[in-house]
This record gives C-alpha cells, sequence and structure tokens, in this order.
C-alpha cells in the first residue's frame, strides 16, 4: 500500500518521484488529446508517436513503485512477482516505442523515395504489437523460472532478477537501444546537413557576389538549434539514466558500496529523465500541439472580443446625456 511505501521508503525519495510521475502522467495526456484531435496529422508517424506516449506515460504511473524494488518484504509469490515484473515491463515497453519512432523517422529521412515500401509503414500494426509483445515476452522471463525464488524468500528484486537476466537486459537491449537511437539522430542530422547545403548553393546560385541571405541564416540557425538540442537531451536526459544503470550494476557486483538511499534516488532521476524525451519530442512539434494553439487562440480572441464589447458599453454610457441637458431643471432642495 501506499501508506507502507511511506514508512519504508524515505520522503526526499517520495518528493521527487511523486511530481516528476505526476507531470509524465499530465504531460502525455495534453500531448496524447492534441494528436487524436489533429486529423491532418501522418497516419504512420502519428500512430507511432501515440504508442510510444502511451508506454511513456504507463513508466510515469510505475516511476513512484520503483523505490520499492530495493526494499525487502514480507509478500506472497505473486504480489511479488506482480509489483517487480510489472514496472520493468513498463519500462522495456518505453523504450522499445522510443527505439522504433527513431527508426521510422530515420528511415523516412534517410530513404525518403523508398519509405512507402518498408514494412515499418506497410505493416504498421504488426510494429506496434512487437513493441509491445517482445518486451513482456522478455519481462516475464523470471516469471517463467528464471529467478532466485526459494521456499523462505523474501520479496525482494535480489530474488526476481538474477543477476545474469540484469546483466542481458541492461548491456543486451538498454544501453545497445540508446546507442542505436543516438545514431539513427546524428544520421537524421548528416541527411539534414546535406540538404542544406544543396539549398544554399541554389541561393547563392541566383545571388552571385552577395553574402548569405536571411533564408540562409535562419536554415543555419535551425540546424544549429537541432544539433544543440540532441545534445542537450542526450546530456541531460540519457546521461543520468547510464549513469544509474552503471551504478546499479556495480552495486549488484558489490564493486563499489553505496548507500541504499542513494542508489533510490539516482534510479528514480535517471528512470524521470528518460521518461521525460517523449515529453520533449513531442512538445517540440507544431503538428502535435497545433490543436492546443488554436484552441489557446480562440480562446485569446474571445476575451478580446469581449473586452472590446464591454469598453463599447462603457464608452455610449459615458456618453449618454444627463438630465440637465434635456432641459430639465435640477430638483428643489
Amino acid at each position: 500500500s501506499w501508506v507502507g511505501l511511506q514508512h519504508s521508503v524515505p520522503s526526499p525519495v517520495l518528493w521527487l518521484s511523486g511530481p516528476l510521475s505526476l507531470f509524465i502522467i499530465l504531460a502525455n495526456l495534453f500531448i496524447i488529446l492534441g494528436i487524436l484531435c489533429n486529423r491532418k496529422l501522418p497516419r504512420a508517424a502519428s500512430w507511432f508517436f501515440l504508442s510510444l506516449l502511451f508506454a511513456d506515460l504507463l513508466a510515469g504511473v510505475a516511476l513512484p513503485f520503483i523505490p520499492r524494488m530495493q526494499f525487502e518484504k514480507s509478500r506472497g509469490y505473486h504480489s511479488c512477482f506482480f509489483i517487480h515484473v510489472t514496472p520493468n515491463y513498463f519500462f522495456l515497453t518505453f523504450l522499445a516505442n522510443l527505439l522504433a519512432v527513431h527508426y521510422e523517422k530515420y528511415l523516412c529521412v534517410s530513404y525518403p523515395l523508398h519509405y512507402h515500401r518498408f514494412w515499418v509503414h506497410r505493416w504498421v500494426p504488426l510494429c506496434l504489437l512487437l513493441t509491445w509483445a517482445l518486451p513482456l515476452l522478455f519481462a516475464c522471463l523470471p516469471v517463467l523460472g528464471w529467478n532466485q525464488w526459494g521456499p523462505s524468500s523474501n520479496c525482494s528484486y535480489k530474488q526476481i532478477f538474477p543477476p545474469a537476466y540484469l546483466y542481458l537486459e541492461i548491456y543486451g537491449f538498454l544501453i545497445p537501444s540508446i546507442l542505436a537511437m543516438a545514431f539513427m539522430s546524428t544520421q537524421v542530422l548528416r541527411v539534414a546537413r546535406h540538404q542544406l547545403q544543396e539549398i544554399k548553393k541554389v541561393l547563392r546560385s541566383g545571388h552571385q557576389g552577395q553574402g548569405p541571405s536571411e533564408l540562409e541564416q535562419q536554415l543555419e540557425l535551425r540546424h544549429a538549434k537541432c544539433i544543440a538540442s540532441l545534445f542537450l537531451i542526450f546530456l541531460v536526459c540519457w546521461v543520468p539514466y547510464v549513469a544509474g544503470l552503471h551504478v546499479s550494476v556495480l552495486a549488484i557486483q558489490n564493486h563499489i558500496s553505496i548507500d541504499r538511499y542513494t542508489l533510490l534516488i539516482l534510479t528514480c532521476v535517471g528512470s524521470g529523465s528518460a521518461a521525460v524525451v517523449p515529453i520533449i519530442l513531442g512538445l517540440s512539434n507544431r503538428q502535435y500541439t497545433q490543436f492546443w494553439r488554436d484552441v489557446a487562440a480562440k480562446g485569446c480572441a474571445g476575451c478580446r472580443a469581449r473586452c472590446y464589447e464591454r469598453g463599447e458599453a462603457g464608452r455610449h454610457q459615458s456618453r449618454a446625456p444627463c438630465p440637465q441637458a434635456e432641459g430639465l431643471a435640477p430638483a428643489p432642495s
């Protein structure tokens, strides 16, 4: 229960994971509604990103329960496995969907003429099914027997997840997925840089002997912002996550002596920072927030119209003639 969690987990961890979880849930709901209400979005890309947002929402729901995995409790077999396997599955699904989004964008940008022939575009439901089914299969391996549970075992992640399972998850899926996303993002920027150079050649051919045009400067600035954004996302979001994974592995191997509460904070910060990535990608895409910007514009226009009407009504009342102007004598005193 949440009351039991408060007694076992230190308050700073709850203050950190609770608001962060709430922010992730509300931000994902905000972007999901914006995408569902915008019917002009590309079909394949919007479905992939919607799946990612739902997975990120579930990861946000599971975030406050991650600290519970660090404490041993006397729980039954089924409840213990459910508490540990479910958050792990949510985060595995989140990373699988994020990898699928990067892969779809990489194919669309790198091979625009052949994109419609790829199976990612032709079999979108199958791809989405794989992004949810494969992590479920891997997450259920401890339930299927790959665990260290004994007759007198307490409920702890050490009994649910063997070291070999954790090594396979971290160094066989999580970190390779992050490196693959970084590689695909750099390739997309490389293609964008090449296209920018071609556009600049065309612009300079029509303005020979002149300096860089305003359009060239705007394109260069936009490309520089994209590079800076990618670097900041990797530095702020992925570096804490990877650092938390390595520290967890070193703690499991007993190579370092780290306080349990410090490990909890590192785990929460790393998992939360990784879960913020889809929110950054969604809010930075104008198509995903177009619906809310239209709603805000209509609301502001309505407020201005009401203020204008009230101002006009006030002007008419101030211009109305007083009784003395109509030839009426004032009342005798």
